[in-house]
């Protein structure tokens, strides 16, 4: 347990280090989501298996999503389109693949060594305490995060309709 404790944690540093240091914001978002399942893993390791459920489907599913969503909305023009088909290329996504398929080797190692029904020496969190807590005295904190998110949201879209704006004048321009 403890090896994949601190192969876990040492994955998340790297993909959190990494995403970082990226200068295209999807190579960090790639590296952002390798970095959340590795704390996913890490949950799971210490007796919070819902805990590690909601890092994956919360913040690996639906907010990546969302970033990846605004970053889409931000890249206008030919340049950005250009910049789209170098994604495709299979070479950067090599690093988060692996990454990823050693965390899943993680898990598969942690199913297979489960004793006795008990995933560690940690009593487990259970989904109503953490309703419980989320509803109760955190409530205030999660209002503001899903404002914060929402704000940011309308930001970005303010932000690229302006440039969609001047991308038009300038097509315009153009084309007289």
């Amino acid at each position: 347990m403890e090896a994949v404790f601190y192969l876990s944690s040492l994955i998340a540093i790297t993909a959190t280090a990494l995403a970082i240091t990226r200068l295209h914001a999807v190579h960090a978002l790639l590296f952002l989501i390798v970095s959340l399942l590795a704390l996913a893993i890490l949950f799971f390791v210490i007796g919070a298996p819902f805990a590690a459920a909601l890092e994956v489907i919360i913040y690996a599913g639906a907010i990546m999503v969302l970033f990846v969503f605004a970053i889409m909305m931000l890249n206008l023009g030919k340049q950005a389109m250009e910049w789209e088909r170098r994604l495709l290329s299979p070479r950067i996504w090599v690093l988060p693949a692996i990454l990823t398929l050693v965390l899943f080797a993680e898990l598969a190692y942690l199913i297979a060594i489960r004793r006795g029904g008990a995933w560690s020496e940690f009593e487990p969190v259970l989904p109503a305490e953490v309703g419980a807590l989320l509803f109760g005295p955190y409530l205030l904190g999660v209002e503001m995060a899903a404002f914060l998110l929402m704000a940011g949201l309308v930001g970005a879209y303010h932000i690229g309709r302006r440039e969609k704006k001047q991308l038009h004048r300038y097509l315009k321009e153009e084309e007289q």
